[in-house]
């Protein structure tokens, strides 16, 4: 499911513009004003679109609306996606947990269906499980009821509120970077060197579970995540997306935004790796570079592993 690193900060390059030697005070000169009026324009905007979309909350859960939807959810699994999930086991039974994935198959969300059916399946229904996603996709027609499968708006005070909360939290690091990856690049683990969630595991004091799936980006055909074209269009400041993917897929053939697709009956596969408390691995102190690289390296190794499982693309 594609969605925003849960602690990445809006300043995370850590500098803002320099300003020109010379310049006047901003909006001291009638040049300023266009740029001042057309900045005002994009946040009003901006706020309009947002305050459309559900804020999506984590209490939408609703655990009879999963016991009694499973069945379908489980059916669709099993024979459009020929789901397997291995390792269910590494998780621990009860308490917070920071599950962290890779993430494929765009705003259909294969990967996420098959490991959430598999997860309320072996832990049962009542057990708090959340996923963090971008705002936008649950607010596409048709995945609305999402929200009550217990996918919550990507946002830091969500997964704060989820973990202290004792639930199990399952992020995308990649988000809708990742999550539109070109097709040929689909075996790649790839967080675009974001590693808020680390901060998040040790700021909660919680173990993390690295879940690796594999499948998802041949369930259409991903050409570019489209992050020029998403500049152009401003839709990084109207609406937060930083791509706008452009794929082959149904019933559209030429798919630009990727607002719904009928994805493909590629074979997913979801395996989940043994817990990791990081301060009991790294250090009282562990280092924030250290433990993305090995987690990278994990979690890379183990997608390597079910790629070379795989004998045809979609097939599996």
């Amino acid at each position: 499911m594609p969605q925003a690193d849960a602690t990445r900060s809006a300043g995370r390059n850590g500098h803002e513009p320099s300003a020109r030697v010379g310049a006047g005070a901003p909006g001291s000169s009638p040049a300023g004003a266009p740029a001042g009026l057309m900045n005002r324009a994009w946040s009003r905007l901006s706020g309009l679109v947002q305050r459309r979309i559900p804020r999506a909350d984590l209490d939408e859960r609703d655990p009879d609306f999963i016991r009694e939807q499973l069945p379908l959810f489980w059916l669709l699994s099993s024979i459009w996606y020929r789901g397997e999930v291995r390792g269910l086991g590494n998780i621990p039974d009860d308490g917070p947990v920071l599950l962290v994935g890779n993430h494929s198959g765009g705003n259909m969300i294969p990967d996420t269906m098959v490991f959430t059916v598999a997860f309320s399946t072996y832990f049962g229904v009542e057990r708090a499980f959340y996923q963090l996603a971008h705002n936008l996709v649950l607010s596409l027609p048709g995945l609305s009821w999402l929200r009550k499968f217990g996918t919550v708006a990507a946002s830091p005070e969500n997964a704060r509120k989820a973990l202290s909360a004792g639930a199990a939290l399952l992020v995308y690091p990649g988000g809708d970077y990742e999550v539109h990856r070109p097709s040929w690049e689909g075996n790649r683990v790839d967080f675009g060197g974001r590693k808020g969630f680390i901060r998040l595991a040790l700021d909660q004091d919680v173990p993390i579970v690295p879940v690796v799936a594999i499948g998802g980006q041949e369930t259409a055909l991903f050409l570019t995540r489209g992050e020029g074209l998403a500049r152009l269009l401003a839709l990084d400041r109207v609406l937060r997306l930083k791509v706008l993917p452009i794929s082959l897929s149904l019933p559209w053939v030429v798919n630009i935004g990727d607002f719904g697709h009928i994805p493909l009956p590629a074979k997913i596969t979801v395996e989940t790796l043994p817990a990791i408390d990081l301060r009991a691995e790294f250090g009282p102190s562990p280092d924030i570079d250290e433990v993305y690289d090995h987690l990278m390296r994990v979690m890379q190794d183990a997608l390597d592993a079910l790629a070379a499982e795989r004998r045809f693309p979609v097939i599996g």
